[in-house]
C-alpha cells in the first residue's frame, strides 16, 4: 500500500501544508505537522505546497503482470437518485456489456442508497450479470466520503479489471477519490471505449488539446481501469424482462458511513423549458450567424419544430448566448433524434458533444466545413436564406410557429 510520512528532521511547524490539504487530514501537534491516515487520499497537495520538502509519499508500483491476473470483471457505479437509476448509468451498462462480452467476464453494477430494491431489479433487466448493493438509510443522499469509502471497500475485496462511472456531478466527485485510493489511473470524460485484445488492455478515448484532437489512453500496469464517460455518449440497452442479476448484498459499519458533511434539502430546478440534453430536436447556431441577434433565427427554427436551442463554443465565448445552450466538450453532451446545425464549423469540440445524435442536418457555406462529415444531410448555402425558408416550411407543415 501507499502511504505518506512526515520528516520530522526537516518539519518546522509552519503550517502551510494544513491550507493545502483539501480534505482536512492534517494538523499540527508540538510544532509538528501530522497526518490523519482516515481522511488523508494522497492526493499530493501538501508535498507541493511544503517548502522544506518534509513530506514524502511512497507509492508501490504494480509492475509484476502476475498481479494483474487477478482482476476480472467489468464494474458499472449505477448512480440513482430517490431510488431512481440515472439514464447515464443504463448507458454505461450498454457499453459496458460490449467490453465485458469482448473479454470473456461478467458485467457488475454498484449501487448504493437507502431503497434499492426496484433499483436492483432494473439493472437486471439491463444487462449486469451481478449487483453489488448496499443499502442504508445514510446512503440516500450522495455523500462523497462514505460512497468512497465503500465503492474502494468493494472493488480491494472484488478486484475487477474495468470500473466505468459517468461524468456527471456525482461522478466527478466520487471517482477520483476511488482512483486515489486504490492506487491507478482515471481517464474523464471520455466519449470511446473499446478493448485491446492482443494485452487485454481498455482503450479509452477522450477529447484532449481544447478538443482539437482525440487521444486514446491507457492503464497498462494498474488495475482496475478507471474511466468516467460524458452523458449521452453511449447507447441504453434495450430492457429485458427476463433477466435477473445475481445480487450481493453487503452492510458497513456506522464509522464508514459516516460523512462530514449533510445533506440539508433537495430543490428542484423549476423550469417549464425542454433541457437541453433532454429534446428529442436542437437547432444550434454558430459563428456563421454573425450577431447576437441573428440568434432569433434558430430560436424560430426550433419553436417550428418543438425543438431547444443550442449553440457553439464560439457562440457562448461570443457573449451571443448563455452557456447553458453550448454543446460540445466543455459544454452538454447530447443525442436528439434531430441535430440541425446552423453556421457550425465543426471543430472536435462540438463534434464529440453531438455525432451521436440519430439525423445530424447542417447549414453552411463553406462545402469544406467538417461538420458535413458526420452530417446525415448538408446544405451548402447562406443559412441566412436557408434558415427563414426552412422555418417557414416546417412551420407550416407542423403547425407551429
Amino acid at each position: 500500500m501507499s502511504d505518506i510520512e512526515i520528516i520530522q528532521d526537516k518539519c518546522v511547524g509552519c503550517g502551510a501544508c494544513l491550507s493545502s490539504c483539501p480534505y482536512g487530514a492534517i494538523s499540527i501537534q508540538d510544532n509538528l505537522a501530522v497526518i490523519d491516515d482516515d481522511k488523508c487520499t494522497l492526493c499530493g497537495a501538501c508535498v507541493a505546497s511544503c517548502g522544506f520538502d518534509a513530506i514524502l509519499i511512497r507509492k508501490d508500483k504494480v509492475d509484476d503482470k502476475s498481479d494483474l491476473s487477478e482482476y476480472r470483471g467489468v464494474w458499472v457505479f449505477a448512480e440513482q437518485k430517490g431510488g431512481i437509476v440515472q439514464s447515464i448509468s443504463y448507458e454505461l451498462l450498454g457499453e459496458g456489456r460490449k467490453l465485458a462480452d469482448a473479454l470473456g467476464v461478467p458485467l457488475s453494477a454498484v449501487i448504493l442508497g437507502k431503497d434499492v430494491d426496484e433499483a436492483i431489479k432494473e439493472l437486471g433487466c439491463r444487462g449486469a450479470d451481478k449487483v453489488y448493493a448496499v443499502a442504508h438509510p445514510e446512503l440516500e443522499q450522495f455523500h462523497d466520503e462514505p460512497y468512497a469509502r465503500i465503492l474502494t471497500d468493494l472493488i480491494r475485496q472484488h478486484k475487477p479489471e474495468i470500473v466505468l462511472c459517468g461524468a456527471s456531478t456525482i461522478g466527478r466527485a466520487l471517482i477520483p477519490r476511488v482512483a486515489i485510493q486504490v492506487h491507478t489511473g482515471l481517464t474523464a470524460d471520455c466519449t470511446g471505449l473499446a478493448i485491446d485484445d492482443e494485452r487485454r488492455i481498455l482503450l479509452q478515448t477522450r477529447p484532449a488539446f481544447g478538443g482539437n484532437i482525440m487521444a486514446t489512453i491507457i492503464c497498462p500496469n494498474h488495475r482496475p481501469q478507471m474511466a468516467t464517460v460524458r452523458h449521452k455518449v453511449m447507447k441504453e440497452p434495450v430492457r429485458d424482462t427476463s433477466k435477473q442479476a445475481e445480487v450481493i448484498r453487503t452492510t458497513y459499519d456506522a464509522k464508514t458511513l459516516a460523512s462530514r458533511t449533510s445533506v440539508e434539502k433537495v430543490v428542484e430546478e423549476a423550469t417549464n423549458l425542454i433541457k437541453l440534453t433532454d429534446a428529442d430536436v436542437i437547432v444550434s447556431g454558430g459563428r456563421g450567424l454573425k450577431a447576437p441577434e441573428n440568434f432569433q433565427l434558430v430560436e424560430e427554427l426550433a419553436r417550428a419544430v418543438g425543438g431547444a436551442v443550442g449553440a457553439s463554443r464560439a457562440a457562448v465565448d461570443a457573449g451571443w448566448i448563455p452557456y447553458s445552450h453550448q454543446v460540445g466538450q466543455t459544454g452538454k453532451t447530447v443525442a436528439p433524434k434531430l441535430y440541425i446545425a446552423c453556421g457550425i464549423s465543426g471543430a472536435i469540440q462540438h463534434l464529440v458533444g453531438m455525432q451521436s445524435s440519430d439525423c445530424i442536418i447542417a447549414i453552411n457555406k463553406d462545402p469544406d466545413a467538417p461538420i458535413f462529415k458526420v452530417a446525415n444531410f448538408g446544405i451548402v448555402g447562406d443559412l441566412f436564406e436557408v434558415v427563414p425558408a426552412l422555418t417557414r416550411k416546417l412551420a407550416a407543415t407542423c403547425g407551429k410557429g
